[in-house]
């Protein structure tokens, strides 16, 4: 909860920054995540006619997911700059992102052709480098919504526990260590970002000038 409080006051400061240099900001929300109970708001902030810069944080803030004690806890911050085709905030962008987290959670797995939670979890850290897509649409004077996917490669470092609450000791790895040790790891390319966010513009000086 400390860590949470942290980066949204770390949001809050840029929010702040981007008022005092007079960059156009919108706010948003992801529409998708809300609908499963994940809290993903972000902040774009204008650097060009064709560029943005975004910042923002993906909260899973439950323990256990429904009666058979798996684990969907984790916590994303990610910083992204956009470079838009036609002008910044309407239409596609391309986009390159890095972030962090923290997760305690049961991965999810294609088992029999249908999605599901491990029956274990998992608690660690790791970082992301990511290259995203998207288009963003204007219907109103002030507000938009933000359509977008993203692949990153992922290196994740961890310790494996059954539902119980047991430490997994011997970890499965390409070359087995000398002697039992929890501490794992892992490298690959997953989707990091998917949604349809909706944003409202909350910092405009050129409209100010007006």
């Amino acid at each position: 909860m400390k860590n949470l409080a942290k980066l949204l006051l770390l949001l809050a400061l840029l929010v702040c920054g981007a008022r005092q240099t007079q960059a156009q900001t919108y706010a948003k929300l992801n529409g998708l995540y809300a609908l499963v109970g994940v809290i993903n708001p972000a902040f774009e902030f204008t650097l060009s006619p064709k560029s943005t810069f975004q910042t923002e944080l993906v909260i899973s803030p439950w323990k256990e997911v429904g009666s058979n004690g798996k684990h969907m806890l984790f916590g994303i911050f990610m910083n992204e700059y956009r470079r838009y085709f036609r002008q910044h905030n309407d239409g596609w962008y391309l986009a390159g992102n890095v972030g962090m987290m923290a997760f305690d959670m049961s991965k999810p797995e294609f088992r029999s052709g249908k999605l599901r939670l491990e029956d274990r979890y998992c608690k660690g850290y790791g970082m992301m480098f990511g290259l995203a897509f998207g288009y963003e649409y204007k219907f109103k004077e002030r507000w938009l919504l933000d359509a977008y996917l993203g692949w990153a490669y992922m290196a994740s470092w961890y310790n494996g526990y059954s539902l119980d609450g047991q430490i997994d000791m011997n970890p499965h790895r390409p070359v087995p260590p000398e002697h039992p040790d929890p501490w794992n790891g892992s490298a690959e390319w997953l989707p990091n970002k998917i949604g349809l966010s909706i944003g409202l513009l909350i910092c405009d000086p050129h409209r100010k000038k007006k």
